[in-house]
């Protein structure tokens, strides 16, 4: 696998991340509103984008665990940053909705 195709993948898992942490944000101005069903909308929504990141990342996982080359900028590195952020600002925001509710 290419340098350039790495950061395409990486490229894919900040666009995903960055669309979920979106969500997961609005979710909370929900909430907030006391919208709750539109607040799980936009979770449910939010997960899914997160599932997409999630597949994104496992092929470069794969890759490496086959024992191919898989050539990490920092573009990879901010991606991996992307992701793991939201996947705490999704935990965090599961535990404001007990709150809010």
């Amino acid at each position: 696998m290419t340098k350039e195709e790495v950061s395409l993948i990486g490229f894919e898992i900040v666009a995903y991340s960055g669309e979920a942490r979106s969500k997961l944000l609005l979710a909370i101005e929900k909430a907030k509103a006391k919208e709750f069903e539109e607040c799980k909308k936009l979770i449910d929504e939010a997960n899914e984008s997160l599932n997409d990141a999630h597949k994104s990342q496992t092929t470069l996982l794969q890759q490496e665990a086959r024992g191919e080359n898989v050539e990490i900028g920092f573009i990879t590195v901010h991606a991996q940053d992307h992701l793991m952020t939201t996947i705490l600002l999704k935990d965090i925001v599961n535990n404001l909705l007990d709150i809010y509710r």
